[in-house]
């Protein structure tokens, strides 16, 4: 696609095909954005009376400006216009309405990005929200993105792996709430006066997934002295194939959280749980992506392979050192692969140099899968107290629990007459600690991982590990 700014032909009208980026309205839509982003409050309302806040006139002439900028590059995006209209209304009454805790109920149903995917297809989305790893305040974000859907995924998904809410999208640009770990865009995080009943759509971007996940990788294989395959080594080093392998997985993962044996309760339904429930079940699901990963390898579907080793190396390096520790459910599945696959001579820590056998890990990966699996399906004959308790299990036989845990000790340790919620009180914040390994390897991606922030395929050297250099071997288990 031309960088250029867009041009109006004779009739008036302006190519399609244009970035909105790239037109003259974009900058100065985005610019009113972040002016009136700082002058807003937790809950997204805007209180006049605090310090360095403008008078009501001020900022109702900062939304005209964005008004015009969402109007400016409307032709450019013929396909939101029902969208842009009710943006428009949404914005113009919540400052007539004095700007109190926005609600921009209309034009969420009115953005059906799911509707028409679209390879290549772009989108302006401008709502007051948080952004998910990123802003935990409701700011008015603008976000220019791009959809995802090639046709050999459009085919998978129309065939086999019906996901019709899944947008993989990437990045144009983006306003500060983005300029974080954030990587998805979803409906529950935007500010409305009511739920809607069902959404209709859910976007995560691949672009900053790939980037993200070869930065970190680049600089783990450095680390530990890993010796790639030359095929993955090629994966790793080019963003496209790391998008692609993205899309696919998160395609999967996210259909995955309502099929199979799953227990009554299940996870999507907001409730209080230990964090490994949650640990497991979206290991779950990442297993699950990487088993059909297996199939569609064997079915000549050359993105198969990439996700295999994407959802190892993102599971095994990034996600256990990622994050504070507290209630981390997502580094205790990468924690939990990782020990598995060592556990079953898949992974071996060796003079300092990490040693995988790649024949061996598809096998043994999809081995945990099952067990997990059994987990699940045994749990619909099991109290939650009960199911929480095996999953417990599945966890500490392969990593150490903390050696102060309650729960660690089993059910005569704890008072069995409270309600399950209430016993997640008695979990540890660091239930299972990293181990020695991981403690090393999480001092050596410290700055790695931080580089990351705010990281897309236009980011200099976004694929490149060397943010942190060190040597091989200098990790110590």
């Amino acid at each position: 696609m031309t960088d250029v700014l867009v041009q109006a032909s004779a009739e008036g009208r302006v190519s399609p095909s244009e970035r909105v980026i790239g037109h003259p309205s974009w900058p100065l839509l985005k610019a009113a954005v972040e002016e009136l982003r700082a002058w807003q409050s937790k809950d997204g309302s805007i209180d006049f009376e605090a310090e360095g806040a403008p008078d009501p006139v001020a900022a109702t002439a900062v939304v005209e400006r964005i008004v015009a900028g969402v109007e400016g590059v409307a032709p450019l995006l013929e396909h939101d216009a029902a969208y842009h209209a009710a943006l428009v209304g949404d914005l113009r009454r919540w400052a007539a309405e004095g700007f109190g805790v926005p609600d921009f109920l209309d034009s969420l149903m009115a953005f059906q990005p799911a509707a028409r995917r679209e390879d290549g297809l772009q989108h302006l989305v401008v709502f007051p929200m948080y952004t998910q790893n990123g802003n935990p305040d409701r700011n008015l974000e603008a976000v220019v993105l791009r959809m995802v859907w090639p046709d050999w995924l459009a085919e998978l998904e129309r065939t086999r792996y019906d996901n019709p809410l899944f947008c993989g999208i990437t990045f144009e640009d983006f306003t500060a709430g983005y300029d974080t770990n954030s990587a998805v865009l979803f409906p529950e995080t935007i500010a409305v006066r009511e739920a809607p009943e069902r959404f209709t759509w859910g976007g995560i971007f691949c672009d900053r997934e790939a980037a993200r996940f070869r930065r970190v990788t680049h600089a783990s294989v450095d680390i530990l002295g890993l010796e790639l395959p030359e095929d993955i080594a090629a994966m790793i080093d080019d963003q496209s194939r790391c998008e692609q392998a993205f899309v696919l997985w998160d395609m999967v993962h996210d259909r995955t959280h309502s099929h199979g044996d799953l227990p009554f309760d299940p996870f999507m339904i907001k409730q209080r749980q230990p964090f490994w429930m949650y640990g497991l079940e979206e290991l779950r699901c990442d297993l699950t992506a990487f088993k059909e990963a297996v199939h569609l390898e064997a079915d000549g579907f050359p993105q198969g392979r990439d996700v295999q080793f994407a959802v190892l190396f993102d599971r095994m390096f990034r996600f256990p050192v990622t994050g504070e520790r507290v209630r981390n459910y997502d580094g205790l599945g990468g924690q939990l692969l990782f020990a598995y696959l060592h556990q079953h001579d898949v992974v071996r820590w060796t003079d300092n140099k990490l040693h995988i056998d790649w024949d061996r890990a598809p096998q043994v990966t999809n081995q945990l899968c099952a067990e997990i699996e059994k987990l699940y399906r045994d749990g619909i004959d099991r109290p939650k107290l009960v199911h929480w308790f095996a999953g417990y299990e599945l966890v500490s036989r392969y990593l150490s629990p903390h050696p102060g845990s309650r729960w660690a000790k089993g059910p005569d340790a704890l008072d069995l007459t409270l309600p399950p919620r209430k016993l997640v009180d008695e979990v540890l914040p660091d239930e299972f600690p990293l181990s020695m390994f991981y403690e090393a390897l999480a001092k050596k991606l410290k700055n790695v991982i931080a580089s990351t922030k705010g990281i897309t395929a236009s980011t200099p050297d976004a694929g490149d590990g060397a943010a942190a250099p060190v040597s091989s071997g200098e990790v110590a288990a």
